[in-house]
C-alpha cells in the first residue's frame, strides 16, 4: 500500500481529528504536525492536506511548513498530488485559504484533481445544500464527503491523449494586448497542436441570470440556457469538446475580466450534465502592476474548486507588462513561454 502524507499542522479540535481518522481509515499514513517532522523529500507523493483555522482564519503553523517547502527551490513538490480537508470556526475562511494552498503548492510542482478540497464552515451550514439530496445529518455527509476525496487521492490516474484538444479563451484586442502577445510566444512552440482560439466579444455574453435549480437542469437537458446565443451555439459546445482550456486572462483590478467571468458563470448549465475532471487547467495571467496571484487563485476557486477542472503542475504562467508591449522586454520571457508551452504538452498529450 502506497503512503500518503498527511500534513496536518496546529492546533487540532477532536472533531476535526475524528472526520481525518474516518476519511484515512484504510490508508497507510505518514503524519506532519510539524517542521521538525517533515521528510527531505515530497516528491511524487500522495499528500492531504488537513487544515483547521483559528477564528481569524489562520493556521500559523502550515505557513511555516509551506515556507520550508518554498526555500527548498523550485520543485520540491513535482510529481506529487494533493487534495485538502480544510474545517473553520466561523462561516468564513476556508475557500481563500484553499486557493493559496492551491497556488502555492502548484508553483511547487503539485498536481490537484477536479474538486480537490472538503470545507466545513462553523456548525458545518456549508452542506445544508447537500442535505437535501443526501438526507443525512450534516456530520454524516462531511464524513463522506471527506472519505471520497481521500479515494479520489488514492485512484486518480492521469490520462494523456494522442491528439488533445486545445481551447483558448480571450477577451483582448491583439494591437495592445500583452496577454496575447505573451500565448503568441506560447503558441510558436505548440505548432502542430490541434488549438481553437475563442474571442469573447463586448456585448456577446450576458452574465448569469441565476435561474432555479429545476430550471437550470431543464435548460441544461436541452443542451441549452436561458440567454442563448453565441454562449450556447460556440462557446459551450466548445467547452465541452475540448481536452484543456488555457484562459488568457488580464489582470482587472485583481480581477478576472467581466467578459471571461460571465463565461465562468455561464458554464453551470454545462456542468449540470458534463463532469470537467477529465479536462485540464492552464491560464496566463499579465498584470501591469501586481496582483497576477489574485487572478490566479481566482480561476483556482472558480474552475478547479468549484467547477472541477484538474489543475496540472504549473497551472499559471504570471508577468508583469504594463505599457503595451512591454512583455517583450521582461528577462527571459521566451524562455518560459517555450517551457509553459512544453509543460501543457507533458500535461496532456500522450
Amino acid at each position: 500500500m502506497e503512503t500518503i502524507y498527511l500534513i496536518m499542522p496546529g492546533k487540532i479540535s477532536d472533531s476535526f481529528t475524528e472526520i481525518i481518522k474516518i476519511a484515512t481509515e484504510n490508508c497507510q499514513l505518514t503524519i506532519i504536525k510539524t517542521i521538525k517532522e517533515f521528510p527531505i523529500d515530497l516528491q511524487n507523493k500522495k499528500i492531504i492536506f488537513a487544515i483547521e483555522l483559528d477564528e481569524c482564519g489562520f493556521n500559523i503553523s502550515l505557513f511555516e511548513i509551506l515556507l520550508k517547502l518554498k526555500k527548498r527551490g523550485d520543485n520540491p513538490l513535482l510529481g506529487s498530488r494533493a487534495v485538502i480537508i480544510i474545517q473553520s470556526s466561523s462561516e468564513l475562511f476556508t475557500k481563500n485559504t484553499a486557493q493559496k494552498i492551491i497556488f502555492l503548492t502548484n508553483q511547487m510542482g503539485c498536481r490537484f484533481p477536479g474538486h480537490p478540497t472538503v470545507e466545513a464552515t462553523h456548525n458545518l451550514n456549508n452542506f445544508l445544500t447537500w442535505q437535501k439530496i443526501y438526507n443525512l445529518p450534516l456530520v454524516e455527509i462531511y464524513q463522506e464527503q471527506a472519505k471520497e476525496l481521500v479515494k479520489k487521492l488514492t485512484e486518480e490516474n492521469l490520462k494523456l491523449i494522442n491528439r488533445p484538444k486545445i481551447l483558448v479563451l480571450h477577451s483582448s484586442l491583439f494591437k495592445t494586448s500583452n496577454t496575447l502577445m505573451l500565448w503568441k510566444m506560447v503558441k510558436e512552440n505548440l505548432s502542430g497542436e490541434d488549438i481553437r482560439e475563442l474571442h469573447v466579444e463586448n456585448g456577446t455574453v450576458v452574465d448569469c441570470r441565476g435561474c432555479s435549480y429545476k430550471t437550470c437542469i431543464h435548460y441544461s437537458e436541452e443542451k441549452s440556457c436561458f440567454y442563448g446565443g453565441i454562449m450556447v451555439k460556440e462557446i459551450l459546445p466548445a467547452i465541452e469538446e475540448a481536452d484543456c482550456i488555457i484562459w488568457l486572462c488580464p489582470n482587472y483590478n485583481d480581477a478576472i475580466s467581466a467578459k471571461l467571468m460571465a463565461v465562468i458563470n455561464r458554464m453551470t448549465v454545462l456542468y449540470k450534465r458534463a463532469k470537467f475532471g477529465d479536462k485540464t487547467l492552464f491560464s496566463l495571467v499579465v498584470s501591469g502592476n501586481s496582483g497576477s496571484d489574485c487572478v490566479a487563485k481566482q480561476l483556482i476557486g472558480a474552475l478547479s474548486i468549484n467547477k472541477g477542472f484538474r489543475l496540472p503542475p504549473y497551472f499559471a504562467l504570471t508577468a508583469t507588462a504594463n505599457d503595451p508591449g512591454s512583455i517583450m522586454n521582461i528577462l527571459e520571457i521566451g524562455r518560459k513561454a517555450k517551457e509553459f508551452a512544453e509543460n501543457i504538452k507533458r500535461e496532456i498529450k500522450k
